[in-house]
């Protein structure tokens, strides 16, 4: 198959390269440089693209047999303020619309068959919220929330099924914190944990979301692969913990304790109130949808996922 791949030098992306190269696939990197994507990625191709703004990279859309659309700023890159709030939205919501605007002009013959757009666990409200963290699992039927990651998770969404319209089989991927060494969330993580004073943050009740990257790039695979998979699909492990596990099992990992809670006020001084609340808070997401499809998770297990990490 020739796959495109936005975001394609990102935690998933590279991952993800490498797995369809080993394959056989033909892979197209859709990236701000292209060139310099080239060269991380092993020499496959390389199209710049600024992808919330329409260009001639679109027409490259022409001919693939999918994309998956990885490509977004970073939540946690920087403090959320008004400003940053529409840079996460423009590289998520707008970039999303451009693309499927892209698809649409291309003949009906030239269009990719799927689109597998990423999405985010937080899509879904918070449990009970403050304090009260109840064990109801959400499903990929359950609303989203009322908060802005909820409404930023709806509308990029909403985008990326636009391109149903077109003919196109549409897969979002609501992922949840991807464990993986070298980079994403874990690093951050693990940093107090080096310097022995790790531990679970607030009260360690809240529900934590999490999939390991091996699972998370073989369940991009598994989507792309069957196409009776379509709509929103919830890429976290079956085995969902609470806070306080998910630290104790790290600190066992890493072979360091786990008693030292980092404190709401604190968290609240260093990333920001609204930030905060989303570690502070949580819920109980689950994978039915890739379950009943068949998908078979290689780490189901936190405590086996960071053993093997």
């Amino acid at each position: 198959m020739k796959i495109g791949i936005t975001g394609a030098t990102g935690f998933i992306g590279q991952g993800l390269v490498r797995k369809l190269r080993e394959r056989g696939d033909e892979v197209v990197a859709f990236s701000r440089d292209g060139e310099r994507a080239s060269k991380k990625l092993g020499g496959i191709r390389g199209v710049t693209a600024d992808l919330e703004t329409p260009g001639p990279w679109q027409a490259e859309l022409a001919g693939l047999d999918a994309l998956v659309h990885l490509a977004g700023e970073s939540i946690g890159a920087k403090r959320w303020d008004a400003r940053q709030k529409q840079v996460l939205r423009d590289s998520r919501v707008e970039a999303t619309r451009v693309i499927v605007e892209g698809i649409a002009a291309l003949p009906a013959d030239q269009r990719p068959k799927a689109l597998i757009a990423a999405s985010g666990a937080d899509y879904y409200a918070f449990a009970s919220g403050h304090g009260d963290f109840d064990d109801d699992e959400v499903t990929e039927k359950d609303p989203a929330g009322n908060h802005f990651l909820g409404r930023l998770c709806r509308d990029w969404e909403a985008q990326a099924f636009a391109a149903e319209a077109f003919g196109v089989r549409v897969t979002t991927m609501r992922t949840g914190i991807v464990l993986g060494a070298g980079g994403g969330a874990l690093d951050k993580m693990a940093t107090a944990f080096k310097f022995f004073v790790g531990g679970p943050i607030g009260s360690g009740r809240q529900w934590f979301s999490w999939v390991h990257v091996a699972d998370a790039v073989a369940a991009y695979l598994f989507a792309l692969d069957t196409p009776t998979l379509q709509g929103p699909v919830n890429l976290v492990a079956p085995g969902a913990v609470r806070q306080k596990q998910f630290a104790k099992a790290l600190g066992h990992a890493m072979h360091r304790p786990s008693f030292m809670p980092v404190p709401g006020f604190a968290l609240r001084a260093a990333v920001g109130s609204e930030f905060a609340e989303y570690l502070l808070e949580g819920r109980r997401v689950v994978p039915y949808a890739l379950e009943r499809a068949g998908f078979k998770f290689i780490h189901p297990t936190v405590e086996g996922a960071l053993a093997a990490l």
